[in-house]
């Protein structure tokens, strides 16, 4: 079966953009390990010439996500920075981008270190900030870039405001959903032009397989990023995304326990003597809880606290976890731990972490699925030992 338009989302999520395999009646979309395809005659084909192009897979894949962000159009990538790079592919020397300040230091990095050299400029703000957002904007500005929650910081911005505010000034909206994912906020619903994930993450949940992925529901923005996805070539492979699609079917069962167990942890870590901070959308303290709560149906499986003490003591902390593994990357069922100012983040200026509240005593847990309380008790532990 396929599922309709107006089917729920674990529905979607199980059967969007697939059917049974013509040929053998196989349920699972086959891995179609081909490079090139058959031709009855020059430009005669079944609507599949070379695989860069157009794979059954991929298409499989994009239809899914695209389902599932409620979108017309998916494109899939190799990674979620060639998702990200080709929508800013779109852009011309001289164009301007506003972007949050609290964001992805890979994003960060290829803003300025790849795309700034090409002639493009871009701002960084607090987007939970509609002023400072407005402020920044000029004549040039394109896009409006925004992650929420953010990383690492999870700062929540009103996608609903942000929009509206772009959208006077002619200004297109990315919102980057890795963190929340499909199951848990839906920007193209709330304004937004284009939405972007890492498929590495929640999407594909299991810690085994890089992508990314784009949807939109503008034909226009389409045409655009479908022509950059074959004229540049960064799209994943067959296995990649049958990997993918196997995850996402499993994607709103494992969001719920990713939910529960990170409340979990941040209301006990909100009351640990040695935590100074706790950044998580779910506590009611969070800057950006109402807005939170308002524009997601849960609050993720990411946190993010601040340790007291050094540097050094952050550093032993995260190296003395037993169930947390200390590790790049986020959203798989397993539990990780990370430092973002020597990790994931560790591309961006000190003084510009600094700026946006990026502490060196920052420690980042992508939440899993095992038992909450071995969660908690691992974290205490590693605590206690680190302050020796």
């Amino acid at each position: 079966m396929t599922a309709k338009k107006d089917a729920g989302f674990a529905t979607k999520a199980v059967h969007a953009g697939q059917r049974p395999d013509p040929t053998t009646g196989a349920i699972m979309t086959p891995v179609y390990l081909t490079s090139t395809y058959v031709q009855e005659g020059p430009g005669v084909h079944k609507g599949f010439d070379y695989a860069r192009t157009v794979h059954p897979t991929r298409l499989a894949l994009e239809a899914n996500i695209a389902a599932l962000e409620g979108g017309a159009h998916g494109l899939c990538f190799a990674s979620g920075m060639a998702a990200t790079s080709t929508v800013i592919e779109m852009l011309d020397a001289g164009d301007h981008v506003v972007s949050c300040n609290d964001l992805y230091g890979g994003t960060y990095r290829v803003f300025t270190k790849v795309f700034a050299r090409h002639g493009m400029s871009f701002s960084f703000v607090d987007a939970t900030d509609m002023k400072a957002i407005e402020k920044a904007m000029t004549s040039k500005t394109k896009i409006l870039w925004i992650e929420t929650p953010s990383n690492p910081m999870l700062r929540i911005t009103d996608i609903k405001k942000a929009s509206a505010l772009a959208h006077k000034k002619k200004v297109k909206v990315v919102v980057d959903n890795t963190f929340a994912s499909p199951a848990l906020q839906q920007p193209l619903a709330l304004g937004a032009d284009i939405v972007v994930h890492s498929t590495t993450k929640y999407l594909g949940g299991h810690s085994d397989v890089v992508g990314g992925a784009v949807v939109t529901n503008d034909r226009e923005i389409f045409d655009k990023l479908k022509f950059l996805q074959n004229a540049v070539g960064a799209v994943p492979g067959p296995l990649d995304c049958f990997l993918v699609l196997r995850g996402t079917k499993t994607l709103p069962l494992r969001l719920v326990k990713h939910c529960e167990n990170a409340m979990a942890v941040a209301r006990h870590l909100s009351k640990h003597k040695e935590i100074a901070r706790v950044h998580y959308p779910g506590l009611a303290d969070h800057p950006g809880h109402a807005i939170a709560k308002a524009q997601m149906c849960g609050f993720g499986g990411m946190i993010s606290f601040e340790l007291k003490g050094d540097l050094e003591r952050a550093k032993r902390m995260i190296a003395m976890t037993r169930v947390f593994s200390l590790a790049e990357s986020l959203g798989g069922v397993e539990s990780l731990i990370g430092h973002p100012p020597t990790m994931t983040h560790g591309s961006i200026p000190r003084q510009e972490r600094l700026k946006s509240g990026l502490v060196d005593g920052l420690i980042r847990l992508s939440v899993g699925i095992e038992d909450a309380q071995d969660l908690i008790d691992d974290l205490d532990q590693a605590i206690a030992r680190s302050a020796v």
